[in-house]
């Protein structure tokens, strides 16, 4: 969830740590089997195990990316809901569960991924693995990469297909990993290069933060004058980083290493104070995605158009992997479910689907949770409540598919 220049505040010195997805509930029979001899679910040794009581693997990543129609999924919040719930909810089983996880991980850390395969394993759908470096990029040595590449390996054999979102957010001045391009890319197409070569079920997103506000000034880990990287960050070699820059080109890691391309697009208010209870601007969603933004929140128009540039010339599929509309309850203004259908309306139009068939994937973030940002608690939820959920349900098209629709076992 960045943010753009305007939400950064003075004092900004980096997002905080995410709560860390546990998705422990619903394990399955084999998974407890594993668990009586003793073994950790991802360790080396179980490996075989898994793919010898496997009843499918996962098979070519390629084959999960729609012909036509959009992947809906979910952002879960594992500690108040399990994905049955979710379903019993809204009626499908999502096709995209989010999970996050540091890297480098120990075993117990990744069986929190496990654990999420669980829930997913039986909706049919895709895990959206996103992985955080804390450390830096100088913690992915050859060791984590193979390590990862060979787990995921094991997740595939299971039946389940995983798209990997590495160190997001990267033009952003806020995580460890952010504003390094030059050893960033490097990074981004050693560990793609691992995980095609040994878990073809899954693949590689790359995702850099909305452009709006950028170079984001203020953050921790803002490129600094002086550096190699700064130069690659100065695309129109003025000296300076500015919003004149181009936000994302100089992260790309390449065609061959990117299997899907990602921007997250929130609606955080209309203007200053953030967080308050706006109704979006008619057209912010799709602006947003096509970099021709402007208005109440800011003039964005410089932001190059993610969508076409990255969907249509670099040919690959494009993944809004969250996306909701603040509520703020403790906020006046507007409505929950004035300020919420507005926003999913948008995101779910029929010029949505038409104009922009190489969207291929949104992602709901589906979370109640206090936001440093505008020092409040949020509800983002499109089912946090019967009279929310009944509105979004009704207004989902038919071209999204959900985890019934996928056919992930080979």
């Amino acid at each position: 969830m960045g943010l753009t220049v305007a939400q950064i505040p003075p004092t900004f010195t980096g997002h905080p740590n995410r709560k860390r997805r546990r998705a422990s509930l619903l394990i399955p029979l084999v998974v407890t089997a594993l668990a009586a001899t003793g073994l950790g679910f991802a360790s080396k040794e179980v490996v075989p195990v898994v793919q010898a009581l496997s009843l499918c693997r996962a098979g070519d990543a390629s084959t999960m990316i729609p012909k036509d129609g959009v992947l809906l999924g979910v952002n879960l919040d594992w500690d108040s809901e399990t994905l049955s719930e979710h379903r019993e909810n809204l009626g499908h089983d999502p096709a995209v569960v989010v999970q996050f996880s540091d890297i480098p991980y120990d075993d117990e850390t990744w069986a929190h991924t496990t654990n999420a395969v669980t829930q997913v394993r039986p909706t049919g759908g895709v895990l959206l693995l996103t992985l955080e470096p804390h450390g830096g990029l100088e913690t992915m040595s050859d060791e984590v990469i193979a390590k990862l590449a060979t787990d995921l390996r094991a997740v595939n054999d299971q039946g389940t297909p995983v798209v990997v979102r590495f160190a997001h957010e990267m033009n952003g001045s806020w995580y460890s990993w952010g504003q390094q391009p030059l050893r960033y890319v490097e990074v981004f197409r050693e560990v793609a290069a691992a995980i095609h070569a040994g878990a073809p079920g899954s693949s590689m997103m790359w995702a850099p933060n909305y452009g709006g506000g950028y170079p984001f000034t203020g953050g921790q880990f803002a490129a600094r004058p002086g550096t190699g990287d700064f130069a690659a960050l100065d695309t129109d070699r003025d000296g300076a980083l500015t919003m004149a820059d181009d936000t994302y080109a100089p992260y790309y890691p390449g065609d061959d290493a990117v299997d899907w391309v990602g921007v997250s697009l929130y609606h955080w208010g209309n203007q200053r104070p953030w967080g308050n209870n706006d109704i979006s601007e008619s057209g912010k969603f799709l602006a947003m995605l096509t970099g021709t933004y402007s208005g109440t929140a800011g003039d964005d128009s410089s932001v190059p158009d993610f969508y076409q540039v990255y969907g249509v010339d670099h040919n690959k599929p494009v993944a809004i992997p969250e996306t909701a509309a603040i509520f703020t309850p403790a906020r006046g203004g507007a409505s929950e479910l004035d300020v919420k259908q507005a926003w999913w309306r948008q995101v779910f139009s029929v010029e949505t689907h038409q104009k922009y068939p190489q969207l291929k994937m949104i992602n709901w973030f589906e979370w109640k949770k206090y936001e440093i940002e505008i020092n409040d608690d949020v509800d983002w939820r499109s089912a946090g409540s019967p009279a929310i959920r009944d509105a979004f349900s009704e207004d989902l098209p038919d071209w999204l598919q959900y985890g019934e629709d996928l056919e992930a076992c080979r």
